[in-house]
């Protein structure tokens, strides 16, 4: 396995195979038919329940990444001039789960 994803987060000096990934890009259409990434949005990981377990900021690429346990969660996703986006994922350990998330 290399140690970064293909223009994401790099996956150097992370053990893949004793955590529980998930990560991603938050994008939002663009006015050229392409997405851009959206930096300064917020992605909060919810339990199964919907209790509130963790949030980060994305980067400035729109990247974002969670070290989970394995079971399922949702993404709520939080950006300047767009509604709320909730994401279902499944994580497990030794899995990195890449989510796009478009708003």
């Amino acid at each position: 396995m290399c140690g970064a994803t293909e223009g994401g987060l790099s996956l150097d000096g992370i053990n893949v195979a004793k955590e529980a990934i998930i990560q991603g890009q938050v994008v939002r259409a663009g006015s050229n038919g392409q997405t851009d990434p959206v930096g300064n949005a917020y992605v909060r990981l919810l339990d199964r329940t919907g209790e509130f377990t963790a949030e980060v900021p994305t980067s400035a690429t729109g990247h974002f990444r969670f070290f989970a346990g394995p079971g399922e969660w949702t993404l709520r996703t939080l950006a300047p001039k767009a509604e709320p986006v909730d994401t279902a994922v499944s994580a497990e350990v030794g899995a990195i789960r890449e989510v796009a998330v478009q708003v």
